[in-house]
């Protein structure tokens, strides 16, 4: 039992060291792609440098950005401090009712008796 146990266990370490070799690359080559991908800073070590920083390119000027930023700015879309967050659209005056509409529309509810506050009229009941 032990015998076929020991041959089982070799034949997996042997496929395992062929899977290894698969790709047809030698120890040169692939240390050769280590030391390449650590130059372009594709490997790191630790959780600190994890996930990797990528370096941004842009098309744009400082001067572009610099527009872009005092545009956004303006617009109500950049916000400097936790106050200002979420940043809030800018507020658009909708033509709704006056307060003096909402309060005559409450009294004539008082009056048909669909109103009641307090906890003894809930839910109100429809006379």
């Amino acid at each position: 039992m032990k015998a076929l146990a020991t041959a089982l266990m070799v034949t997996a370490t042997l496929v395992g060291m062929s899977a290894a070799h698969a790709d047809g690359k030698t120890r040169e080559q692939v240390q050769q792609e280590l030391q390449a991908a650590k130059a372009a800073g594709q490997v790191t070590f630790g959780e600190l440098d994890y996930p990797p920083a990528t370096v941004e390119r842009t098309s744009l000027s400082r001067e572009q950005v610099q527009q872009e930023l005092q545009s956004a700015k303006a617009a109500g879309q950049v916000t400097s401090a936790e106050l200002d967050y979420p940043p809030k659209a800018a507020v658009s005056q909708t033509a709704g009712k006056t307060r003096e509409q909402v309060r005559q529309e409450l009294a004539e509810a008082k009056a048909r008796g669909e109103y009641s506050f307090g906890e003894l009229d809930y839910p109100p009941q429809v006379r």
